[in-house]
C-alpha cells in the first residue's frame, strides 16, 4: 500500500514538473511575443536604431521585416495564453511559432544584431520548454 502511494506522489510531482515547464515556455513566449511587437512596431516606423545593411543576402524593405515581426509577435502572445489555459493545440502552434520567430530573427539578423540574438535565445528557450514537457500535462 505504501509503494502505491509513492508511486501516485511521483506521478503527481512530475506532473507538477511538466506543468511548471509549460507555464515557463509560456511566459518566455509572451516575452517573445512582446519583444516582436515592440520590434516590428519599430520597424515599420523606420527607427533610428536599425542599423542599414548594405548588400544583405535576404534584403527586405525595413517595413516588411516589420509586418513579419508584429504578426508572429500578436500570434506568440495569443498563444502564450493558450498555453497557460496548458491546452495542446497551443503546445503545437507554440512550438511552430518560436520555430518562425527564430528563423524571422536569424534572417533580420544584420538590422538589429543584439535583439535578435535575444530572441533567438527566448526561441530556442519556448521550444525546449515545449518539446520536453510530458504529454499528460496538457489537457488537449
Amino acid at each position: 500500500m505504501t509503494s502505491k502511494t509513492d508511486s501516485h506522489h511521483e506521478s503527481t510531482t512530475a506532473q507538477d514538473f511538466a506543468g511548471g515547464v509549460v507555464l515557463f515556455a509560456a511566459v518566455m513566449l509572451l516575452i517573445t511575443g512582446v519583444f516582436d511587437i515592440l520590434r516590428g512596431v519599430m520597424a515599420i516606423a523606420k527607427d533610428d536604431v536599425f542599423v542599414v545593411a548594405p548588400e544583405y543576402v535576404f534584403e527586405m524593405d525595413l517595413t516588411g521585416w516589420g509586418w513579419i515581426h508584429l504578426v508572429l509577435g500578436v500570434l506568440a502572445v495569443l498563444i502564450s495564453f493558450g498555453l497557460m489555459k496548458l491546452s495542446l493545440w497551443a503546445r503545437m502552434g507554440g512550438i511552430a511559432i518560436a520555430a518562425l520567430i527564430i528563423v524571422a530573427n536569424f534572417l533580420s539578423l544584420p538590422y538589429y544584431p543584439v535583439w535578435a540574438v535575444v530572441s533567438i535565445a527566448f526561441g530556442a528557450l519556448v521550444i525546449w520548454g515545449l518539446a520536453t514537457a510530458h504529454p499528460d500535462s496538457l489537457t488537449g
